[in-house]
């Protein structure tokens, strides 16, 4: 049986490569793909207390996460391509469409 620390050492150590990559990247994309990995790491977290506790909750949750990363995985690229068909360029620095 695995220890719950280390488990959750793993989903800190994700979270914290997930979050590095939102704030250092500047392609969409990437953003995004960390965006997925932060939510994988809560994803652990959910599934190791549901396991640790022995209850289905943290299980039912992390499907939870799951439908809500897919819809956000959907709308961010679509945003992403339409960003790209009107700028050239999928640099998050550059977007500046809500600018008064």
């Amino acid at each position: 049986m695995i220890r719950l620390p280390l488990v959750l050492l793993f989903a800190a150590g994700l979270f914290s490569i997930g979050m590095y990559g939102v704030l250092a990247r500047r392609n969409a994309v990437m953003v995004l793909m960390s965006i997925e990995l932060m939510l994988n790491a809560v994803n652990v977290n959910l599934v190791a207390f549901s396991q640790h506790l022995q209850d289905l909750t943290g299980q039912a949750f992390a499907l939870f996460v799951i439908a809500v990363a897919a819809a956000e995985i959907g709308i961010g690229l679509a945003l992403v391509i339409l960003l790209y068909r009107n700028r050239e360029s999928s640099d998050v620095d550059e977007v500046n469409l809500l600018k008064w």
